[in-house]
């Protein structure tokens, strides 16, 4: 009987992470809406594994400088869309990791995907789907084992 205590908390645990993942979702949506009626939007990203992982949103005009900067960091589902400001008025394309904030590491990744993206899309180059959740968990995983021999 204990064991089926036990799988219905598990069961329920993630039926709610599921349904608080799908609202964080709705929100990332809604906000990317918002900037993509204001005109282009490039976007980076560095998952995060066990670390907090970065989407960042860049609002451009047609010559690639920002307008307005969006992040959305964090671990869990409790993560919500933020302004990411001092970028304003600077070319996108020019960005680099070191632009982004020294104690975000992701977040400085993702910085510097955006550049990345905006640069590939600007040359005609294809850009890179993002790893399918699976793979990712592979990596991670890789990671961690190399790191503990």
């Amino acid at each position: 009987m204990d064991v089926l205590k036990l799988g219905l908390v598990i069961i329920a645990a993630f039926m709610i992470q599921a349904v608080l993942s799908l609202m964080q979702t709705k929100h990332f949506n809604n906000e990317f809406i918002k900037l993509r009626k204001q005109g282009k939007v490039a976007i980076g990203r560095k998952s995060g594994g066990f670390h907090a992982g970065a989407i960042v949103m860049f609002l451009i005009d047609d010559h690639g400088n920002i307008r307005k900067g969006k992040k959305l960091e964090g671990v869990s589902f409790l993560a919500r869309v933020r302004p990411l400001d001092g970028y304003e008025g600077r070319y996108i394309g020019d960005l680099k990791e070191e632009d982004g904030p020294r104690n975000h590491r992701n977040l400085r990744k993702a910085i510097a995907d955006a550049a990345l993206t905006y640069r590939k899309f600007v040359n005609g180059e294809e850009i890179d789907a993002p790893p399918a959740p699976l793979t990712r968990i592979g990596r991670s995983a890789k990671g961690l084992l190399r790191k503990a021999v």
